[in-house]
Order: structure tokens, then sequence, then C-alpha cells
């Protein structure tokens, strides 16, 4: 009897080879960060059904790490039973830990705690930069080499960095990162991903490391620059851009079905292989989303929608079944396909007690006493929001002014609101009708910078408080944990005018997924059952946020928001249906 062996996974001359025999990466992105985990299964299942053979995922090391010395891999942040739910699907998968991932993610994936010192490099040979990255790299492999194709595992591709080209050219920077892979036990094949920009890929590849493109259209054009300088191997749209993310403020971006799987079909028509990006967008759950900052500010909505073939609650779109006939003409496909959603929705219930966050805030956080106008970072705060307060003692009406507001700040003097300075609008300084009393500053980190120069910048009120340009001295600072919102007592009847906690709840025969309707409410944050759904905010695009079946249950639900601005409606909607754009209501 012939031993058994394991499969192989290499790189040849033209393509890729699975067990010496030529084959196609059809693969989707799906970030385990962005699906409660008790639907991973279904997700990575629909991806079968849709002719994917691989699952692709990123590496979020912020969520791993959300502090220094600490690494969270348990949970929705359990990669491992990730992987092996891929493998039990009979899939492959493609790994992309960065440590940069852009993602519209927090930060790029990197650790705001990281930045802290100023010594600290970005994404270049940096020694203390180096440390850490090669201390997380480590960790993350420790998950991944046991789980290699050779290995009788799912992985067979293992991205070094992310798009790299289009921030810098360090090739050392990115030699050591392929040492710490190789050293960590990493034996599949490595890639890197660059927009194919003749200089992008120049400047974000290393030899050795076999290069793939990211784009969305002109597949045929774009496929031939990455020939050019991939002249050997197999050609790989690592990011085949369906679809596009929102940001607050402006539309729900969608594709048309038709025209993107044309794209796709010049990709596959040239024998290439593609990912899917994405293939199931999921939720920036909590305080998860990124931002850009190309000139404006614009901090990305808590759906990732992506108008991805599975949409934001699993359900297979138009899209979906469009890519399916395409894919139909290269490799086998399921007879099977995925069942309809089950629609629940059209009812609410009223939010019965509200309480005035203020008296609240030294239940959600410590205070501390600084000389100076401390940032979020000074109080080593990585996210959401913190209550700055002081005693002024002038004369008259003044003007309050700070060198950069990062993101959104409510301005009040003795209780009174004043008004909103907002770094989407640059504003930088509020008049003030007198200059005496109690002022208080709720200042909103709405999303770290995930792409370009930006990246590890600090949040808060930057450089200090001004009046009448006379820098104030003496603050009492609270960083808000806001994991703490749903345990707060909230037993009166306060004014719906923010900022409010606020409570309520309703009754489910079973669980099923739901969609928190937010039209009517201002600027803030929900939660059901002590799970944090994530931002809404009156500006839209995005109208509601999805609530997952597994934190629901039969019977009683608790729902608790955080309205910074005004609640014009005392009750929660729920939708049958999710609205994603201004077209959708």
């Amino acid at each position: 009897m012939e031993p058994h062996t394991l499969p192989t996974f290499q790189i040849g001359d033209q393509d890729f080879l699975l067990d010496g025999q030529p084959h196609r990466i059809l693969s989707g992105a799906l970030h385990y960060f962005r699906v409660h985990p008790e639907q991973w299964a279904d997700r990575i299942h629909k991806a079968r059904l849709m002719g994917l053979n691989t699952i692709e995922t990123y590496v979020a090391w912020n969520a791993h790490a959300p502090s220094q010395g600490e690494w969270n891999i348990t949970g929705g942040l359990d990669l491992g039973r990730f992987l092996d739910l891929v493998a039990a699907e009979g899939m492959h998968a493609i790994v992309r830990p960065g440590p940069y991932i852009c993602a519209e993610w927090d930060n790029g994936g990197l650790p705001a705690w990281l930045f802290r010192d100023e010594q600290v490099g970005v994404r270049r040979l940096e020694p203390l930069y180096v440390a850490a990255v090669t201390d997380y790299l480590q960790r993350v492999y420790e998950i991944i080499a046991p789980r290699q194709i050779e290995d009788g595992g799912p992985v067979i591709l293992v991205q070094i960095e992310n798009e790299y080209g289009a921030y810098g050219a360090d090739k050392q920077y990115l030699s050591e990162l392929v040492r710490v892979t190789r050293e960590a036990g990493i034996t599949v094949p490595l890639t890197t991903v660059d927009q194919p920009v003749d200089q992008m890929l120049i400047d974000g590849s290393i030899p050795g490391v076999h290069k793939t493109a990211s784009f969305g259209s002109r597949a045929t054009e774009r496929l031939a620059t990455l020939r050019k300088h991939q002249p050997t191997g197999p050609l790989m749209c690592m990011e085949f851009w369906n679809g596009w993310f929102d940001d607050w403020g402006t539309h729900h971006h969608t594709t048309d079905p038709e025209l993107t799987a044309r794209d796709l079909d010049a990709i596959l028509s040239v024998g290439g292989s593609v990912n899917f990006y994405m293939f199931h967008g999921g939720t920036n759950f909590g305080l998860t989303n990124g931002a850009n900052d190309k000139g404006r500010y614009a901090a990305i909505t808590t759906s990732y929608d992506y108008d991805a073939p599975l949409d934001e609650a699993g359900n297979p779109t138009e899209k979906y079944f469009a890519f399916r006939d395409v894919i139909a003409r290269y490799a086998p496909i399921p007879d099977e396909v995925p069942s309809a959603p089950r629609r629940v929705g059209g009812f609410s219930t009223p939010l019965s007690h509200r309480s005035n966050l203020l008296p609240l805030a030294s239940s959600l956080g410590v205070a501390s006493r600084h000389d100076a106008l401390p940032t979020f970072d000074d109080l080593a705060h990585d996210r959401g929001i913190a209550i700055f307060t002081t005693t002024l003692h002038g004369n008259g009406p003044g003007v309050l002014s700070f060198d950069e507001v990062r993101d959104r700040a409510w301005i009040f003097l003795d209780g009174a609101p004043v008004g909103v300075l907002a770094r989407d609008a640059h504003e930088q300084a509020i008049v003030l009708p007198r200059s005496t009393g109690e002022l208080v500053i709720i200042v909103e980190d709405q999303g770290r910078v995930n792409y370009g120069p930006r990246i590890g910048e600090h949040k808060g009120l930057i450089g200090g408080g001004r009046l009448d340009n006379e820098l104030i001295i003496g603050w009492a600072a609270i960083p808000l944990d806001l994991d703490r919102v749903p345990a707060i007592e909230v037993d009166h009847d306060d004014l719906a005018v923010g900022p409010v906690i606020a409570r309520g709840t309703f009754e489910l025969i079973r669980p099923c997924d739901l969609f928190l309707d937010t039209r009517d409410w201002g600027k803030g944050f929900a939660w059901i059952n002590g799970f944090a759904l994530g931002r809404y905010w009156r500006r839209g695009p995005q109208r509601t946020l999805y609530v997952p079946e597994p934190v629901l249950r039969s019977g009683q639900n608790e729902l608790v928001i955080l309205e910074l601005e005004v609640l014009t409606q005392q009750e929660a909607v729920f939708a049958a249906t999710p609205l994603l754009g201004h077209e959708d209501f």
C-alpha cells in the first residue's frame, strides 16, 4: 500500500501548480473580524456555491492586540477556527497579515499604541517598528504555519505587506518581512500586491516574491502591465474590486453587475486567477471603521456591504448570480444555490428610559487632571469618546480655538450647547457667548486614517486649547470606555437632546437578522444585548444598522443607544430590509 502523500502548491512557469497540475485560484475576500463567528461557516459555504475554491482574509493586528502585550485569538478573533472552517468546506485559503492592511479598517490595522513613541517608524526598516511587527507576525504564523497545504491545511499563499508601492519603496523593509515569514515556518509561495502602475509595481515588490495586481476594470490592459513586471508565472488579480466602500456624507456606491461580470470574464478568459474584493464585506462592528483624508477627512460607514456578491447580511445578490454564471464557463460549480433569507421587520419599540451622558461620565471612565489639554494618545485612549472639562475666567465673549480637531467636538458652556467643530469641515475655532464658566468638550474619534501619509496620527484636540489665542491651563479628562455603556443604569426620563443614553426592549419569538432603522436619530452608537452594532449618523447614506441573528435571543432583547445630538423620534424601528443609500427610501 502506497503511503499517503500530502498536497503541494507551487508557482510554475505559467500557472499555479496544485500537486504539479495547473490550477486556477477562484477566491473571495471574507474578513473573519467583520462577520459574527457563528456566521462564518454560512458565508464560506455560500462562497463555494458561487464556484469559488479559495477564501482570502486579512489579519487585523489592532483587533488581536488592542493594547501593548495583549494577544486575543478567541471568539470572533479565532483565526485558526476560521481557517479550519475553510478547510472543512473543502476550500483553500490565502492569508494577508500585513502588518498594514488598509481595508478601510481603523488605522489600516496598525495598533494606535505603536505610535505613542514618536521614534517609531511607519512601514519602514526602523528598529522599534520592525521589532513590534516581528512579534506580531510570529504570533500570526504560529496559527498559519501548521495550516499550510503541505501540512494538510488550507493555506496556499501568504502575502507580504499590502500595496506597498503606493506608500514607500524600502526594499530592506520588505526583505525583512520575508525573512521573518520564512523563519517562522511559512513555506507556501509568497506574494505582493500593487495597483498595476509601473512605479507602484517596481516600488512594492522584491525579487523572489510573486507579484499580483489590484484593480476593478480595464482588466486586459492592467494584466498586460502586470505581465510586464511579472514575466513568468500565473497572472492574478489579488483584489478584483467588484464594488466599493461608503463614507459618511456621500452616496452608497454600487457597480453594474453585468459590466463587472464582463471584467471578471476578461480576467478568466486569459487564464488569470482572481480574488474578489469583496466576496462578502460584512460590518465594521463597534468602533472599527477607518477613514480617508486626501484633503477632506471622510470616515467609513459602519456597513461594509461593499455592493459585494453576498450582501452585508449574507444574502446573495444579482451580482452573485452574474459572477456564478461567468465562473461556470471556466470551472465546475455546485448545483446547490443559497436559500432565500427569512425577512422579519416592520415593528418598533419605545426608548422608554433616557439619561443625560455627562452626569454618568464618571461611571464610564476615570478622570485625570492635566495642565495642558491632552490628546487621546496622551491618555492611552485609542478609540471612541473622551470628555474634557475646564473652568474659564475671562470677560465677555471669546474665541475658543485648536490647532486641529480630530475628529468632531461638541462644545458646552455651563451645560448649554454652544456648537460643533468638525474635522471634515476644517473647523478649528468657535465663538463662545461668554468666556466664563464651566467649559465641557465631548470629542469623538470617528476612525483613524487607514491609507496614505496620515496613518499613525494622534487623535483628539491637537495643539492644546486657546481662548482668544491664550493657552488654557488646567483640564480634567475622562476617556470613556464605551463597552460599559450597555450596563449603565438608565432610569430617568431626560430630554431626548444629546448627549443621552437611551434604553428600550423588544420581544422576538425566535432570533433572526434585523435592521435597526436610525433615520430619526442624530449621531451615535447602538448596542443590542451588549453587542456593539456600530455607529449611526443622520447624514447617511447608511440608514440602518445590521443586527446579526446570533446576538439576538428568543424572548426579551435589550437595545441601548448613546445619542450625541438629538432623538427626533423617541422609539426604535426595525426595518425588514437594509437601507444603505438615499435611493432606498
